[in-house]
């Protein structure tokens, strides 16, 4: 069984204070920091740049999970490889040549994922399955936080982890995930999960129960103890 993690989307944080959240958010028991970056073009709305994320790098030594809904991704990824990033996810449907943006991230030496929308059949990933890490599953139409979970994707989440079985490759969940869901997306498959709304609600004095909850349910589910 993959190793959980969980992944507080910093684009929940408040961004008049990101420096203090993403250090509240590490203290409270963040695994990785996932950074959604959104162009206004792919998706309809737009967070920030690579610039954003390389002033808020030193403050916290946990690996940086940059999703890229960007379309073209591939000249935006060296500016995130030289921001800082450990792991940078493309979207299949965000342009021609998957496997040359897969490619062009682990040049680099990073982790490479990819992510599906919605309305997009796992059978996108089939033939970069040997050269990826990560598969994102989206649970929500990307471009906004605070959506609702869309239980459809319970049985894409299935479906690729039967596709990835036996392959070093983590399964992530992004949208819509807290502590009511999180049982059943773990048991789909998914060992990375995403939440946004459901740990940076109430503020920094929150985070820490947010993430214990959604941990929790998480491991239950797993019949492991939180």
């Amino acid at each position: 069984m993959r190793e959980l993690k969980i992944l507080p989307s910093i684009l929940s944080a408040d961004f008049a204070r990101l420096g203090e959240d993403v250090r509240a958010v590490v203290a409270a028991g963040a695994d990785i920091i996932h950074v959604d970056v959104m162009d206004g073009h792919f998706v309809p709305n737009i967070s920030f740049g690579a610039g954003v994320m390389k002033s808020i790098r030193a403050l916290t030594d946990r690996p940086f999970d940059v999703h890229l809904m960007i379309s073209p991704a591939d000249p935006f990824i060296d500016d995130f490889v030289a921001a800082g990033a450990n792991m940078i996810t493309v979207h299949a449907e965000a342009g021609p040549h998957l496997h040359r943006s897969v490619q062009r991230i682990r040049a680099h030496g990073l982790r490479a994922g990819v992510a599906l929308n919605p309305g997009t059949s796992e059978t996108a990933i089939e033939y970069v399955l040997d050269d990826i890490d990560l598969v994102l599953v989206m649970t929500v139409d990307p471009g906004f936080g605070g959506q609702r979970f869309l239980r459809s994707q319970l049985d894409k989440i299935r479906r690729v982890r039967d596709m990835c079985a036996g392959r070093d490759i983590d399964i992530e969940a992004d949208g819509g995930v807290d502590a009511s869901v999180a049982g059943e997306t773990v048991a789909a498959g998914a060992n990375f999960l995403v939440a946004g709304s459901s740990i940076f609600a109430g503020g920094a004095p929150d985070f820490a129960r947010n993430i214990a909850d959604l941990r929790k349910a998480a491991m239950s589910a797993r019949g492991e103890i939180a």
